[in-house]
């Protein structure tokens, strides 16, 4: 495994990252923003906060799958919500434990979630997005 993720002394312990992330291997690897869409290219969870977050995981899941990774592999993640307000961390941190919970593993890496207006099409409401190191 390429990664290791930590909490220093002095920084506060957060429940859903780890606030910094070592790097070891020797292939850098960006995984573009993943929305809510099957392999078709239909969203899944229109309107559904939970369900979009659960399905761009998951697609960064397979993303990674893909080369031979994992989210053991990841390094940071960013997450981009459309008109992000706190109340929508339950919704979101819903997703994330869906996800999951159907890939086996807790994606904690450090990581950024930022509000956005707007996403590529109106019906995507989260996207993510991945940096990935690999020996």
């Amino acid at each position: 495994m390429a990664i290791t993720l930590v909490n220093p002394s002095g920084l506060p312990e957060i429940d859903v990252y780890h606030q910094v992330s070592i790097a070891s291997g020797s292939k850098l690897v960006f995984i573009a923003g993943q929305v809510a869409w099957d392999a078709d290219g239909v969203t899944v969870g229109e309107g559904d906060l939970a369900a979009q977050v659960e399905q761009s995981y998951l697609n960064v899941g397979t993303a990674l799958a893909g080369i031979g990774a994992s989210f053991d592999d990841v390094a940071k993640l960013t997450v981009y919500v459309v008109d992000w307000t706190p109340d929508k961390m339950p919704l979101f941190l819903e997703g994330v434990a869906r996800a999951s919970a159907k890939l086996g593993v807790t994606p904690v890496p450090p990581g950024t979630l930022l509000g956005v207006a707007a996403l590529d099409i109106p019906e995507h409401l989260v996207e993510v997005e991945a940096t990935a190191v690999v020996d």
